[in-house]
């Protein structure tokens, strides 16, 4: 992974700015932030133990409108919070060179949590949702690739409603998204 987000490190707002400046789904979001719990304690200090690392910057690219920011980045600020890394928000519409960098299969979907480098070297990055929720958005594209198809809008429909279904009820999946980013950080 040879990307660079050195030119956008100091460029973004804080997760503080983001969610004080949001005009939509901000009571949701701020529910789930509010309520977050650790699924455990080793996670918990998992996180905090990244304060003892100095080396690393997150950006975390996004667009309060996305129903996916609004359930999985109250998780990930809540983790990164107690990490003491240093966090920016880039809001996808102003940042859409970044986004050029970050698509996935080649759409743009957000969230995309970028872990780099103090030189802005990306080392990692996760999003734009947990890896089993992404699967059915990754099925759905390799069985219907063509988007002007009669029936694409329909399929693609189904395929939204089983990703709520694959987050499940309540916050399971959040413990899930801690560990895919522990995973990240892990690998650096």
């Amino acid at each position: 992974m040879s990307k660079s987000v050195a030119e956008k490190l100091g460029k973004g707002i804080s997760p503080q700015q983001f969610m004080d400046g949001m005009d939509r789904n901000k009571e949701q979001f701020i529910s789930l932030y509010d309520n977050f719990q650790w699924p455990d304690e080793e996670s918990k200090a998992f996180f905090e133990s990244l304060n003892n690392r100095d080396d690393l910057r997150v950006l975390i690219l996004m667009a309060e409108w996305c129903g996916d920011v609004v359930k999985n980045i109250p998780v990930v600020f809540r983790a990164l919070e107690i990490s003491g890394v240093p966090t920016e928000v880039l809001i996808k519409e102003e940042h859409m060179d970044t986004m050029s960098q970050f698509l996935t299969m080649g759409g743009e979907a957000v969230p995309i949590v970028i872990i780099a480098d103090t030189g802005g070297h990306v080392l990692e990055q996760w999003g734009p949702r947990p890896a089993h929720v992404q699967q059915v958005m990754n099925a759905f594209k390799q069985a219907n690739p063509d988007r002007e198809a009669a029936d694409y809008q329909d399929k693609l429909g189904e395929a939204r409603q089983e990703m709520g279904r694959q987050y499940g009820e309540g916050t399971g999946y959040q413990a899930v998204i801690l560990k895919e980013l522990e995973e990240r950080f892990s690998s650096i």
